[in-house]
């Protein structure tokens, strides 16, 4: 049985880097493309492994995948990381995509995913799931499968004494009493806005958004907020953990990830809150350092490094 258990979602990331978007109708021409490993979930999950310390290899990967060359890239990821996948093949189906631009000066980046057979998951899936859920420290979920399969699985955590994270990725409707599944929740400024209704573009504005997070039910708050930080609000009162920089930044997709893997990591060696968020900002600051995904996501050796560092 697995120490961190991740329901969500595998891509094969598409990688295109060029100095800008292209407008509406306009082609133009592009400095790099990679063909990755991807997905949220599956990052996470990359994350976690990578990050491990004494529960290293001990992470499973709950998902569904199409019959495809995809397919076969997301279980060979896995078994390079040691990660134990629970990934029926669906016949006929594709497995999950994404278009990914990273603009080159910047290394900030867009989406558009397609989950593919993921977007399939169901409640009962879920249930197929319950013990290898029900026997981890963490369970950690997103929003790129169905909602009400995250909603499930947080469901089953929560019965079992489980440690439970969301993260709100991307922002979606929660059903009523979710968020009162979740001990941690940990949206960017732009899914914590959408889910509160909120401005999140100042501190204050970070602060009431947290704070309404955990009046609906989030045992915590972490608002990811960039190369400032992290700001936790742990029901009670607010603190911004400050960011931490690993070297110039490359690429920040994968950034949040990171730091959720790292998050599950920490809380699953028990941690207390506050640190286990710093560990989680040096997983992130180091995955910004690399380009891609999976490539950029650090090991553990990295992490303490950098974090006795500073």
């Amino acid at each position: 049985m697995a120490d961190i258990v991740v329901l969500g979602v595998f891509n094969a990331d598409t990688t295109y880097r060029a100095a800008r978007q292209p407008a509406m109708g306009e082609t133009i021409l592009g400095d790099s493309f990679a063909l990755r490993a991807g997905g949220k979930g599956s990052n996470q999950a990359v994350a976690a492994a990578r990050a491990g310390g004494r529960i290293a290899g001990r992470v499973a990967m709950l998902t569904r995948l199409g019959d495809d060359a995809f397919a076969d890239l997301a279980l060979a990821t896995w078994a390079a990381e040691g990660i134990a996948p629970h990934a029926p093949r669906v016949r006929g189906a594709q497995t999950g995509a994404a278009c990914v631009f990273v603009e080159a000066g910047t290394g900030d980046n867009a989406i558009i995913v397609c989950p593919g057979a993921a977007a399939t998951i169901s409640a009962g899936d879920v249930d197929g799931w319950a013990d290898v859920i029900g026997s981890a420290r963490v369970l950690v979920t997103q929003c790129e499968q169905p909602v009400d399969a995250a909603h499930r699985a947080l469901q089953i955590a929560r019965a079992a004494g489980v440690t439970t994270i969301l993260n709100p990725a991307p922002a979606a409707a929660l059903p009523e009493g979710m968020l009162a599944l979740c001990d941690v929740v940990t949206p960017n400024a732009t899914e914590a806005g959408a889910l509160t209704g909120l401005a999140v573009d100042t501190r204050e504005g970070a602060e009431e958004a947290a704070a309404a997070l955990c009046a609906a039910g989030a045992g915590a708050a972490v608002l990811t907020l960039g190369a400032t930080g992290a700001l936790l609000h742990d029901g009670r009162t607010a603190a911004l953990v400050p960011g931490l920089s690993a070297g110039p930044v490359v690429e920040t997709t994968g950034a949040g990830d990171a730091f959720t893997g790292g998050l599950a990591v920490a809380l699953a060696e028990e941690q207390p809150l506050a640190e286990a968020v710093r560990f989680a900002s040096a997983t992130a600051a180091l995955s910004v350092t690399k380009a891609g995904t999976v490539p950029a996501m650090p090991a553990r050796a990295a992490i303490d490094a950098l974090l006795a560092r500073d």
